[in-house]
C-alpha cells in the first residue's frame, strides 16, 4: 500500500495500460470468509487494519460476528469502525495485545505470529491465515488452516504454475484473482484499498 497505493500508482501513471492490474485481495478475502463456519460468533484478527483485514472485519461485523481487531492504532481502528453500519459497529473491538484473545478459539492471521504470540490462543483454537509465508504450526493442541488458495480448473491449459507453499495446479487466491480477470475477460483494474 505504501509503495504503490495498492496498484493505483501504475493505473494513474499509465491510463492506457493493455494489461489489468489486479491485487487479488477481493478473492483472498472471499476465500477466508467462506472457510469460517456460520456458527462462529467471535474471531481474533491480526493484520486487522490492512486492506484485507479491514474487508474481513467489516464483512464479519455485518454478519454479527464479534471481531477482536489486533491494533495499537486507535485512529486506524476508529476509522474502520466508522465504515461499518451503525448497528454493526458494536461488533468491532480494538485489542492492543495478543493477550486480549486468550478466550477466543477462532484466529485469523493477517500478520505473522511467533510461537510466543500463538501461545495466547486457548487449546482447540483454529488458525485461519492470509499471511505469507504461512505461520509455523507450533501448537499441537490447535489446528491450522492452509493459505487462501484455489485449484485451477482441469480444462485450463497452457498455464504453468509453481507456488512456494502450494501443490501442483493450486495457486494463492490473490493470484487466482488475476487469472479470473483474464479468463473472464474483465477489463477493470482491482487496485487501491
Amino acid at each position: 500500500e505504501a509503495l504503490n497505493g495498492g496498484g493505483t500508482l501504475f493505473v494513474d501513471k499509465h491510463p492506457n495500460l493493455k494489461v489489468r492490474v489486479v491485487h487479488g485481495n477481493t478473492l483472498t478475502a472471499a476465500v477466508i470468509l467462506n472457510e469460517i463456519p456460520r456458527d462462529v460468533h467471535e474471531v481474533f484478527l491480526t493484520g486487522a487494519t490492512s486492506k484485507l483485514g479491514r474487508a474481513i472485519a467489516l464483512y464479519l461485523a455485518r454478519r454479527r460476528v464479534r471481531v477482536l481487531m489486533l491494533t495499537q492504532s486507535t485512529e486506524r481502528f476508529r476509522k474502520i469502525r466508522r465504515e461499518a453500519p451503525a448497528d454493526c459497529q458494536k461488533f468491532l473491538a480494538q485489542v492492543p495485545k495478543y493477550q486480549g484473545a486468550k478466550q477466543c478459539k477462532t484466529w485469523i492471521l493477517g500478520k505473522w505470529a511467533t510461537p510466543r504470540e500463538q501461545s495466547w490462543a486457548p487449546s482447540g483454537t483454529h488458525f485461519y491465515q492470509f499471511v505469507v509465508p504461512p505461520v509455523i504450526p507450533f501448537r499441537r493442541d490447535c489446528t491450522y488452516g492452509k493459505l487462501a488458495a484455489m485449484r485451477l480448473p482441469k480444462d485450463v491449459t497452457g498455464l504453468g504454475s509453481c507456488e512456494y507453499t502450494m501443490g501442483r495446479g493450486v495457486v494463492h487466491a490473490c493470484h487466482a484473482g488475476g487469472l479470473l480477470h483474464l479468463l473472464e475477460g474483465w477489463t477493470h483494474h482491482e487496485v487501491g484499498a
